[in-house]
C-alpha cells in the first residue's frame, strides 16, 4: 500500500480568484480577461473529454516523483488511476494531468496524458488518454490514443493530477494572448497565486488550449538512462524537444507553493488532433500567442507515495 498524506488546501471565492489571476496576467500577457462563467461541455471538441466539466470535490494528487525516474530509473513504481481515485476518497473520480507512462506495459518510456473517468461501483472506466514518445520510425513524435492499444489504467514513477466528479458548473475562464514576460503561461498563474496567497497553499487545475501560435514541448525518449542524471543539463541533453503547432490542449496542475510535501508546483502535458502532444514548457511565439482556460481551485491535496530519497532535479 502506498502512503497517502493528505493537506487542506486554502480555497479562494471564484470571483476573488479571476480578480488576482487578472491583475497579474496582465503584467505578463498583452492582453488578459480572466472571469467566472459556466463550464463548457468537455466532452465537445476540442477536448473530447468522457467527463462534461470540472466540477465537484475538487481535489489535486502528487502521485510518486521525479526522484522515481532520475538519477536512475525504479521501473517497479507502477500505480492505477482507479486505485489513486480511491486514495482521494473520490471513487469514480474523472482526472486530468500530467506523469509518466508505465514502461512495464508499453515496453518502453513515453509522457503520459490521462484522461481517466475512474471505475465506480455503477461503471467501468473511460480511459480519454493519450501517450507522446519517441517515434522510431523518424525520431519525430508518435502521439497515440491509450485505449487504442491498452485496456488498463496503469502509469509509471510519477503524475500530477486534477480530479472532480467531473460535473458541470462555474469555472474560472483565463483568456491571455501576446506573452510580454518571461514566464510561461503556467508559471505565471502559479507565481501570481504564490506572490498573493503567500503561506496559504493554494491548488489549481483543469484545461487550457493553445489556441494560437508554438510551443516548446519534451518528450522523454523510449529508453531508460543507462548512466545516471545527475544535473538539469544532463536531464535536458537525455529529454527530446521539440516547437509544436496550435491547436493544443493542456491538463496543467498548479500548487502555489509546497507546504512540505516535496511536491512537483506545476506540471502540464498536452495532446493534439493533429498528432503532437507531450510535456508544455513555454510558448515559442510570444507575439502570436493565444490562450483560453477552464480552472478551478482544489479544496484537498493527496500526497501518494511520497519518495524517501529526494532531489530538485527535472521538476520544471
Amino acid at each position: 500500500m502506498a502512503k497517502v498524506e493528505k493537506f487542506a488546501l486554502h480555497v479562494p471565492s471564484l470571483e476573488e480568484l479571476a480578480g488576482v489571476l487578472q491583475k497579474g496576467l496582465k503584467e505578463n500577457f498583452a492582453d488578459a480577461q480572466v472571469t467566472v462563467v459556466d463550464c463548457p461541455d468537455l466532452t465537445q471538441e476540442p477536448f473530447s473529454f468522457p467527463a462534461k466539466g470540472i466540477c465537484g470535490k475538487p481535489r489535486i494528487a502528487d502521485v510518486g516523483g521525479v526522484p522515481y525516474l532520475l538519477p536512475l530509473v525504479q521501473k517497479e513504481k507502477v500505480y492505477d488511476l482507479n486505485v489513486i481515485a480511491k486514495d482521494i476518497e473520490l471513487p469514480g473520480a474523472f482526472i486530468l494531468g500530467a506523469g509518466a507512462a508505465s514502461s512495464r506495459i508499453l515496453g518502453v518510456n513515453a509522457e503520459f496524458i490521462p484522461i481517466v473517468q475512474a471505475k465506480s461501483d455503477k461503471k467501468p472506466a473511460v480511459n480519454g488518454s493519450y501517450i507522446a514518445q519517441i517515434n522510431p520510425a523518424d525520431q519525430g513524435c508518435l502521439l497515440e490514443k491509450y485505449s487504442t492499444k491498452y485496456s488498463d489504467c496503469e502509469f509509471g514513477l510519477l503524475a500530477n493530477l486534477y480530479a472532480s466528479e467531473g460535473q458541470p458548473g462555474k469555472v474560472i475562464e483565463v483568456k491571455a494572448s501576446g506573452r510580454t514576460g518571461e514566464l510561461n503561461f503556467v508559471s505565471c498563474l502559479r507565481q501570481i497565486l504564490e506572490k498573493h496567497y503567500g503561506e496559504k497553499t493554494v491548488g489549481m487545475g483543469g484545461t487550457f488550449v493553445i489556441q494560437k501560435g508554438k510551443a516548446k514541448i519534451h518528450i522523454m525518449p523510449p529508453e531508460f538512462s543507462a548512466c545516471p542524471l545527475n544535473t538539469d543539463e544532463d536531464v535536458n541533453n537525455w529529454l527530446k524537444f521539440f516547437e509544436m503547432k496550435a491547436p493544443l490542449v493542456c491538463q496543467p496542475v498548479i500548487v502555489s507553493r509546497d507546504p512540505g510535501l516535496d511536491l512537483r508546483v506545476e506540471h502540464t502535458h498536452c495532446f493534439s488532433a493533429h498528432g503532437e502532444g507531450g510535456h508544455y514548457h513555454g510558448d515559442t511565439t510570444p507575439e502570436s500567442v493565444r490562450y483560453r482556460g477552464y480552472l478551478l481551485p482544489a479544496e484537498l491535496l493527496f500526497r501518494i507515495d511520497r519518495p524517501r530519497d529526494t532531489h530538485a532535479l527535472g521538476r520544471d
